[in-house]
């Protein structure tokens, strides 16, 4: 199993808002989730990662994890979110690049919470508010009432790597660079937790549709960890959907018996496309699951990249923890992952094309 999971205790939740006239749909066909899923499989790896285990940014991290690439408006080339790990927690460090492979560090962006705070143990940006959600549109911040928005995920206690139980929480930014907490509490948390979730509050994903904003995240019950989905209107009180978790562990011996976890979701034309996490069969994966209205989903059973799938062993261990951009310049996607193998924890690439 990961080496990222830890010891809980209570934090307080707020919680508002539903989702309402929302129908059931039936199972997606295999031959449709298949023809869906074409599209992501058969990419290149890149040879090394495209952020090391200790970047040149003077944080003497041992690891870094959780890659989140996004755009400013306004702002020429692409930023990433990355998280560093220093042996007592999680830390939220920026890199910029003109060309989606070449990155260089530009520094902390958020660090470790006030003593007996709810982040204390560190923070993980990983949900922000974007333009669109669209597979190949531009990853652009969005402003709301006036600030760009990030949800992002966070622990108490410092000592260790994801020390339980973890929360949620919500920062903002009038420019994309300087960012600042915007609650003393956790928007979701283990308070009021369903059995599922009971444990640790794990990764947001934050989308916004249809006039309301939906935050899918993992949790744990022991040793497995499920996606769920809340919603809310104003960023801050959060409900949870009743039909959680949306992606439950698979059967014995599948590739998610295990971990369903660290959802990102994207529309597709016609239809959404959740990439996630599921760890089985000795290792953590990259899966995909697929929907018509963000709350059924059905599951392609096969990776669409499995763990040690790059020669140099670079994933030999996990595959996981993706972010995905588009590049119109050269026609190739781009997905950044967390790779962990015979050199560490880091951010590895892979690409619908290769690229030099």
């Amino acid at each position: 199993m990961m080496n990222c999971r830890g010891i809980a205790f209570g934090l307080a939740a707020v919680l508002a808002g539903g989702m309402g006239g929302v129908c059931a749909q039936t199972d997606i066909d295999a031959a449709t989730v298949s023809a869906w899923s074409h599209k992501f499989r058969g990419w290149h790896y890149y040879p090394d990662y495209v952020i090391p285990p200790s970047p040149d940014d003077g944080a003497k991290l041992q690891s870094t994890d959780c890659p989140t690439v996004f755009q400013v408006p306004g702002k020429d080339g692409y930023y990433m979110w990355y998280t560093g790990f220093d042996g007592n927690g999680y830390q939220t460090f920026l890199a910029q690049s003109d060309d989606l492979v070449a990155w260089k560090p530009r520094g902390l962006v958020m660090s470790f919470g006030e003593k007996g705070s709810f982040d204390r143990g560190g923070v993980t940006f990983g949900g922000p508010l974007l333009e669109s959600y669209d597979l190949d549109a531009p990853r652009l911040l969005k402003k709301h009432n006036g600030r760009y928005r990030v949800l992002y995920g966070c622990y108490a206690h410092q000592g260790g790597y994801e020390v339980r139980p973890g929360a949620e929480g919500l920062a903002s930014s009038e420019d994309g660079f300087a960012w600042t907490r915007d609650s003393e509490h956790p928007i979701l948390s283990i308070y009021g937790a369903e059995q599922w979730e009971r444990d640790c509050i794990y990764q947001p994903w934050l989308l916004a549709h249809d006039g309301r904003f939906f935050d899918f995240y993992n949790a744990a019950n022991g040793g497995t960890e499920q996606t769920g989905v809340a919603f809310s209107s104003d960023l801050l009180r959060w409900k949870r959907h009743d039909g959680n978790p949306i992606i439950r562990n698979g059967p014995k011996d599948s590739y998610d018996e295990n971990f369903c976890s660290d959802p990102k979701v994207f529309r597709d034309g016609d239809h959404w496309v959740m990439i996630y996490f599921g760890v089985g069969k000795g290792g953590a994966h990259i899966m995909s699951a697929y929907s018509r209205d963000l709350l059924n989903w059905t599951k392609a059973p096969e990776p669409l990249y499995k763990a040690g799938g790059h020669p140099g062993g670079l994933d030999k261990q996990y595959a996981h923890k993706i972010s995905l951009i588009y590049n119109p310049k050269n026609d190739t996607r781009y997905m950044f992952y967390n790779a962990v193998g015979v050199k560490g924890r880091a951010i590895g690439l892979l690409t619908s094309k290769p690229v030099k």
